[in-house]
């Protein structure tokens, strides 16, 4: 009975291994995924598809065992949460003050269509077919290419897309719209 209610303090909130190392740790991983998730297209970033939740829930296993080891403390676990939210407030205030910097962080637009025409080597950059493009612009009620004055791939993986001016339209529309895409 007495080990129900036996409470292990020191164990619960003294930490079992280095502050130092704890925080080089989760700091190095943080770095590394951050840098291996900005590398991959854009389109990976719009939606999560079952091999992104693939890939999130291996990256999360692998960088939780490279981050802490064995860790046990509740204060060990604080640590590595506030390291990783100092990084990730850190590299967007670095963003926010260095603007070459941001577009690291947040690559501009993308074109993939320039009046009425597919731009075939962006779309291939970012592993975007046609058939994706055409599916994307439907959902956005455009009908052809030839409607389409521009369509950007935006660092969110979304599409947006200006219009191509129409005569027969007396009426102002909205020049641009954006869509969360499945990119």
């Amino acid at each position: 009975m007495d080990i129900w209610l036996h409470i292990n303090w020191q164990e619960m909130f003294i930490p079992s291994i280095s502050i130092a190392e704890l925080i080089i740790r989760a700091s190095i991983v943080y770095l590394a995924l951050f840098s291996v998730l900005r590398l991959l297209p854009s389109r990976q970033l719009g939606t999560l598809g079952i091999a992104d939740l693939l890939v999130v829930l291996l990256f999360a296993e692998a960088a939780q065992n490279a981050m802490a080891s064995n860790y046990t403390s509740i204060t060990e676990g604080a640590i590595l949460v506030g390291t990783v939210i100092f990084w990730s407030y850190f590299l967007n205030w670095l963003g926010y003050k260095v603007p070459s910097f941001q577009r690291f962080l947040n690559p501009p637009p993308l074109l993939l269509v320039k009046n009425g025409r597919i731009i075939d080597r962006h779309m291939k950059r970012e592993l975007i077919t046609e058939q994706e493009l055409m599916s994307q612009l439907r959902q956005q009620g455009v009908e052809s290419l030839k409607d389409v004055k521009r369509a950007f791939m935006e660092a969110d993986g979304s599409i947006s897309v200006i219009r191509q001016e129409s005569q027969t339209n007396s009426m102002p529309k909205q020049d641009e719209q954006k869509v969360s895409g499945n990119f």
